[in-house]
């Protein structure tokens, strides 16, 4: 049983992968700051479901407070990390950046302190797919250039890269940083296509299509995300002995750090994707098309040969099955709440 600290643990992802840890017997330290970007309830319903598991401890605080990581990795000695806390949000990081600076990059900088004084066996900490920015090369690589970020969020997403490889070098932390892309599923944020779509088609309102409807999407179903970080635990980088990282892989030639796509590597069509949702609701969607989002992109697709050497894992749940998860889950947890 080892002991692994999970930072956003209330979060959409917090929470799947909190519940996959402690269902494998191991015990998690849950560290959330519950701050109300989305509906709390909701976070407060993602911790209630994990509380009655004598394994789990939850924390409330947030981990930019100086000393707040500091204390916990006093406390306890975790043998792991899974840092997801950071302020999410593509299109709120134009025009509120600040949160994002203090979540995403002082929080994380709080972590890789803390964790210098007390190092873990393995950090496994979550980037972006937008962190890709404009890339046009497709399937997006690991080991491509990732220089032009669209948007705030993403550029503090890759400060967070640029940071871990820092620590891992000059400390011997353990990294990995992996990029996911258009996480979907049961107990999802509000913010997001699928639980926005839902919402408005069941509601009989219009959805809102951006970039009339030409985007295409790597889909990637939260239990595939789960069972790839669960898999990436054992997957420990070590800096090569000679400075050469195998052929194909990122892992840093001066440094235990490794970044890694988890996405379905397979785009998927908005329109496809909208019309999943109507299969699973039964209803028609009004759209209501709209130029492209600033700080958006058309396209995202990620190559996961990498994930799967690692391994021996490929995401691949289809987004029909998904969406009806979601949409079955959805109905369930708001049944009687609208």
């Amino acid at each position: 049983m080892a002991t692994i600290l999970v930072t956003g643990s209330a979060g959409f992802i917090g929470y799947h992968v909190a519940r996959r840890l402690l269902d494998a017997g191991h015990r998690v330290v849950g560290l959330d700051a519950m701050t109300d970007y989305y509906d709390v309830a909701l976070k407060e319903a993602r911790h209630a479901r994990l509380a009655p598991d004598e394994g789990f401890s939850a924390e409330i605080g947030r981990v930019e407070d100086p000393g707040r990581l500091a204390a916990l990795f006093e406390r306890d000695r975790y043998d792991a990390v899974v840092h997801l806390a950071a302020q999410a949000g593509v299109r709120a990081s134009i025009e509120t950046p600040r949160p994002y600076l203090e979540s995403n990059v002082v929080g994380t900088f709080e972590l890789l302190e803390a964790a210098r004084a007390h190092p873990p066996r393995h950090m496994l900490m979550a980037s972006t797919s937008s962190a890709y920015g404009a890339n046009t090369r497709m399937p997006y690589v690991e080991t491509d250039r990732a220089d032009h970020q669209m948007s705030f969020y993403a550029a503090t997403k890759k400060a967070t890269e640029a940071m871990a490889h820092s620590y891992a070098h000059i400390y011997g932390l353990p990294i990995t940083m992996f990029r996911f892309f258009t996480v979907y599923g049961t107990w999802g944020r509000p913010d997001m296509a699928l639980f926005l779509f839902t919402r408005a088609i069941l509601a009989g309102e219009p959805i809102d299509v951006y970039n009339h409807g030409n985007m295409r999407r790597d889909f990637t179903y939260i239990d595939d995300l789960v069972e790839a970080l669960f898999r990436l635990l054992d997957a420990v980088p070590e800096r090569p002995a000679d400075g050469a990282p195998p052929e194909g892989d990122s892992l840093s030639p001066v440094a235990p750090y490794r970044l890694v796509n988890i996405g379905n590597a397979a785009p998927v069509d908005l329109g496809d994707f909208i019309a999943a949702v109507e299969r699973a609701t039964g209803r028609p969607a009004e759209k209501n098309f709209m130029p492209m989002q600033q700080g958006d992109v058309p396209a995202t697709w990620a190559d996961t040969a990498l994930l799967e050497r690692l391994t021996g894992f490929r995401p691949g749940t289809p987004v029909e099955e998904g969406v009806a998860a979601f949409v079955d889950w959805y109905r369930t947890f708001y049944a009687g709440k609208d």
